[in-house]
């Protein structure tokens, strides 16, 4: 059975036409599910007891099952999520003084293999549904009442590897009739999906991009994230380039520092020119642990350092400490555990 929230306003409309019912029905709908966060048909008091059984035996209203919270030092809380088919995930809601920012994920599991990441780690399972992507907003909107201001697309999985989907969650979001969020509070974070840069561009709204960079050279990129292999750095600056100059707004490179291996003075000159190219800004993530790997992150004082070349050499960067790493809730330690 469909779960209602898979559809888009549009498709509604549409299961609305099929049933024999005026195209008002299914704003109704849209308004008992995302402005009132009705959990059953019963709810829908604006419908007719007919119409109401008939949704019924048409379409399911889904809900995710919490697993767990868990709640770090610096206050980020990671939410782990039970899916109907017994997978896991998880979200991260990161407070700051003006903004409760969730980060959502949008596959089980992820197939694309950056060295330092753990959500790949056990590969891809799948991806998820439009309604298990938004039902994560959902949930600590109505069930825990959190004020939500922001949301990012940078939790387990690539979303624009399940771009169909993505695209459906975030007009959803976008939708007055349904969360009403702005398309300038979300950011879509990708690790160089050119395809999907372009799609992600051509759906007209004023998006947040986020290029997970992470090395200035393609030989650096080949060896820390294979996908470079497909879509080198010739390819990937050029489309975002293009998804800047067509309505988009400002990229953002995120740059996870590893000691030893992308942090020289060297690979700062070299960032800095990508990122003055794109009239970007950086982020800069000292790598945070993830149980089996390796890296480390460079000395604070190395640290500062490469974020002071990049200065020097005219690119905008911020040194950002990734918040919940006690709880693995920060940059690429997601990896949906059941605990």
């Amino acid at each position: 059975m469909t779960d209602i929230k898979d559809l888009t306003l549009d498709e509604l409309r549409n299961e609305m036409s099929a049933l024999g019912e005026p195209p008002y029905r299914a704003v109704q709908a849209f308004t008992r599910l995302y402005k009132r966060g009705a959990l059953c048909f019963d709810q829908f008091a604006e419908f007719p007891k007919p119409l109401r059984e008939k949704m019924a035996g048409r379409f399911a209203i889904g809900r995710l099952e919490l697993e767990g919270v868990f709640e770090a030092r610096d206050q980020t809380r990671k939410y782990l999520f039970r899916l109907a088919d017994g997978e896991f995930i998880e979200s991260v809601l990161i407070t700051s003084s003006s903004r409760q920012t969730v980060c959502l994920s949008t596959q089980v599991g992820c197939k694309f293999g950056c060295v330092f990441c753990a959500s790949g780690r056990r590969g891809f399972v799948r991806d998820l549904t439009p309604s298990e992507i938004t039902g994560q907003v959902l949930y600590l909107r109505d069930i825990l009442e959190i004020g939500l201001t922001n949301v990012v697309f940078m939790g387990m999985g690539e979303p624009l590897d399940n771009l169909l989907n993505l695209e459906k969650a975030v007009r959803i979001l976008n939708a007055p009739e349904g969360l009403g969020l702005a398309a300038r509070r979300m950011t879509v974070s990708t690790s160089g999906l050119v395809p999907g840069i372009e799609r992600l561009g051509a759906m007209g709204l004023p998006i947040n991009l986020s290029i997970s960079l992470h090395a200035p050279t393609d030989a650096q990129r080949n060896r820390l994230m294979p996908v470079n292999k497909k879509y080198p750095l010739v390819v990937l600056l050029r489309a975002g380039e293009e998804y800047r100059t067509k309505g988009g707004r400002m990229i953002t490179f995120e740059y996870v520092l590893l000691a030893g291996v992308n942090d020289t003075a060297g690979d700062a000159e070299r960032l800095a020119r990508i990122v003055r190219r794109l009239r970007a800004k950086v982020n800069l993530i000292p790598f945070s642990p993830i149980p089996g790997l390796e890296f480390a992150p460079p000395s604070e004082a190395a640290q500062l350092r490469f974020l002071q070349a990049l200065e020097k050499g005219g690119a905008r960067a911020t040194l950002r400490q990734s918040k919940g790493k006690d709880i693995q809730a920060a940059c690429g330690q997601l990896a949906g555990r059941a605990r």
